[in-house]
């Protein structure tokens, strides 16, 4: 049996108040909660999934060079550093494979979430699907790999 190949979740500012910010938008699940979910369907695909949610940029950017030096896949939320981050969409182009997940559609919403600075690096990108963008990362992942 092949060793699980190790995929990082990371999720950007405001996601670790899941369930709390914005129900409407994106949902009643804690953050908690969706990497307990991440972590098993993960193990089901064959998938070694560790998730990380930080608020602080700088420790964004580590873990994104921690996954381009690793070669780790990542599956990432940037939340409101996709419009902006200059920084993340830098540190982005260095992992060599990267899905960029949003909970909500961002080309429905304000006319600023409409742009992202990291989609140009990314594999691909999932928005609008809700909690279920990630599992569709992971699944697709768990499909490309070896």
């Amino acid at each position: 049996m092949s060793t699980p190949q190790r995929v990082l979740v990371l999720n950007g500012p405001n996601l670790g108040r899941l369930g709390k910010r914005e129900p409407e938008v994106y949902g009643s699940v804690t953050h908690a909660d969706l990497a307990d979910h991440l972590v098993g369907t993960g193990a089901g695909l064959g998938l070694s999934v560790e998730v990380r949610q930080t608020d602080h940029e700088g420790q964004m950017i580590e873990w994104l060079h921690e996954a381009a030096d690793s070669d780790v896949p990542v599956v990432l939320n940037p939340a409101a550093w996709t419009h902006y981050s200059i920084a993340v969409a830098d540190a982005v182009a260095q992992v060599p494979i990267v899905i960029e997940v949003h909970i909500s559609n961002v080309h429905a919403r304000e006319e600023f979430r409409r742009h992202s600075v990291v989609s140009p690096y990314a594999l691909g990108v999932i928005a609008g699907l809700g909690l279920g963008g990630y599992d569709l990362a992971l699944a697709h992942l768990a499909a490309i790999r070896d």
